[in-house]
């Protein structure tokens, strides 16, 4: 009997290679990349779920780029639902738990608390609208587990954290939106709970109240330019040199820096109900960040 395996998609964005690097169960992990599995491409996935047959499958892969997304509409919906809707549809036909991933630009940031679950989305942006179908179509399954997530960075990939570090180094001064509120969530945290989650939730039956949407991020708030001055000022204390001091990094309304997309206000998400299911532990986004921070300004070789 060949091993159990479980099969992931997105395997080359920055939460699937975190994946593939922290994998630790005792199933096979299936990575397949964009080249691998494209959901820009219909059939593409539903083809490789009837291939492999996993155990679980887990799709990290997403249409990310936010602003280009209001010119590329119809690209963004096909990865970010359509996709998302043929995998879930190959899921049920074998009754196989998916696990799949959403983000807080579902909400519309007016709200002046954490948004809950039960929150009713109102999206601002082609990719939030794109993100929220993409939760419907995850529902087709009913085995189905949907993460919502923010200002997702890690060791991988093009991410705000990596972004300020090379600024950091070639300029003495920036400026950086001081309006919009979230919590920094790294990748390695990420995976870590959707791995505790996963492992609770896999022989649950079709009709167990845990399946459904949950809020992931790490504990805590800042804005933007608080996330800025954190990382020059963290890495300036670890001996980094850099062009840029904490203090050069000016706050400026998001109406200073304006977007093709419109980003919430407020993205502050009430991770409550995963606690109570899972007894996930959050930790402060300082504590989760700072690990990645000295990895990529230490790397190993």
């Amino acid at each position: 009997m060949a091993a159990e395996c479980i099969l992931l998609f997105g395997a080359g964005g920055q939460l699937g290679s975190t994946f593939v690097e922290a994998w630790n169960r005792p199933e096979r992990l299936i990575a397949l990349t964009r080249a691998e599995a494209d959901l820009a491409v219909p059939g593409q996935v539903a083809a490789a779920i009837a291939r492999y047959r996993p155990v679980i499958v887990i799709n990290a892969a997403a249409y990310t780029a936010v602003d280009k997304a209001e010119s590329e509409p119809e690209l963004a919906q096909r990865i970010n639902s359509d996709a998302v809707g043929e995998i879930a549809e190959a899921c049920a036909a074998l009754d196989i738990p998916l696990l799949h991933y959403s983000t807080d630009y579902v909400f519309d940031g007016g709200k002046l608390g954490a948004y809950t679950e039960t929150d009713v989305p109102a999206p601002l942006s082609v990719y939030g609208r794109s993100k929220l179908a993409g939760e419907q179509a995850a529902a087709r399954n009913p085995k189905h587990l949907v993460l919502r997530t923010s200002w997702v960075f890690g060791p991988h990939g093009g991410n705000f954290l990596r972004t300020i570090l090379r600024l950091a180094g070639e300029r003495e001064s920036l400026n950086v939106v001081d309006d919009q509120i979230g919590a920094p969530t790294p990748t390695t945290l990420i995976v870590s709970a959707s791995l505790a989650a996963l492992g609770q939730l896999r022989n649950a039956p079709a009709d167990d109240p845990h399946w459904g949407i949950y809020h992931l991020t790490a504990a805590g708030e800042t804005s933007w330019c608080g996330f800025a001055r954190w990382i020059v000022q963290e890495a300036s204390r670890l001996g980094v040199p850099m062009q840029l001091t904490a203090t050069a990094i000016q706050a400026i309304p998001s109406a200073g820096y304006p977007t093709a997309a419109v980003r919430p206000l407020n993205s502050r998400l009430n991770c409550g109900k995963l606690h109570a299911a899972f007894a996930t532990e959050i930790s402060d986004w300082h504590d989760a960040a700072l690990p990645v921070l000295i990895r990529l300004l230490h790397p190993v070789s």
